[in-house]
């Protein structure tokens, strides 16, 4: 492997929460010294930040969230092709977790006149279309988060709490293979980690251009079996480590 290749993917590994250099020796199969000069070259580029026995991901300014009307607006062709696939994972009788976000909100849509599904949702967008088109609904309380409309906090948490899902459905503002999902609130990332412990099945709905980026600060891991359903090509590089995690299925639409 040429060296500017080598230090990408080591770049990308510690980007992941790959950070100890025992860790990166084992994954890359490569000497101790030659990972010591790799990071060393990626922080005199500034690229990392070293720490004892490793490294890590340097502190960043992370992006604004984007206005819901934005969000609403973007990616739409994209996001209702992910929505479709999502929706073919659901059987009659499941008891399903729709998120909050607008890919969620086109699920919903697709969901209509689905009467044997039951939907467990914090997301304000879907609840009227799902009434509105028979499917039973249950809505969990909670604060109002106007930029996404949807609820979180306490009564969110404890709502999830008390319920149990065969299928989530999950949004999210980034993904990260081995690392997971990030938020850009701590209440966002806490929700979507509960509703992680009470789903059987997880699956997570997320347009190309959230593939491997660490947009926001608070994380939601998972350290579990979960499904990507991604509008990006199935060889794209952006899904090269996502294939490498046998934990996590990769369902290209395209």
């Amino acid at each position: 492997m040429k060296v500017a290749n080598r230090r990408e993917a080591i770049f990308k590994a510690v980007l992941s929460g790959m950070t100890d250099v025992a860790a990166l020796c084992a994954h890359f199969g490569m000497s101790e010294a030659t990972v010591r000069r790799d990071l060393r070259a990626l922080a005199d580029e500034r690229r990392i930040v070293r720490t004892y026995g490793g490294a890590a991901a340097p502190v960043r300014m992370h992006e604004p969230e984007e206005s819901l009307e934005l969000r609403r607006e973007s990616f739409r062709e994209q996001k209702d092709a992910i929505a479709r696939a999502a929706v073919a994972h659901v059987a009659d009788g499941d008891t399903i977790f729709l998120d909050g976000g607008t890919t969620t909100e086109a699920m919903a849509r697709f969901l209509a006149g689905r009467e044997n599904v039951r939907v467990v949702t914090n997301n304000l967008l879907a609840v009227g279309v799902l009434a509105a088109n028979k499917v039973p609904v249950t809505l969990i309380g909670g604060d109002v988060r106007p930029s996404s409309m949807s609820v979180l906090g306490p009564l969110a948490q404890l709502a999830l709490s008390r319920v149990s899902v065969d299928k989530a459905f999950l949004g999210a503002d980034g993904v990260v293979a081995g690392r997971g999902l990030c938020e850009a609130s701590a209440e966002q990332a806490w929700l979507k980690e509960c509703i992680v412990r009470q789903s059987a099945s997880v699956y997570v709905l997320v347009t190309a251009n959230k593939l491997d980026r660490a947009s926001q600060q608070h994380w939601t891991p998972l350290a579990r079996a979960w499904t990507l359903v991604t509008d990006a090509p199935a060889d794209a590089d952006v899904l090269t480590e996502f294939h490498k995690y046998p934990e996590i299925v990769v369902e290209s639409v395209r």
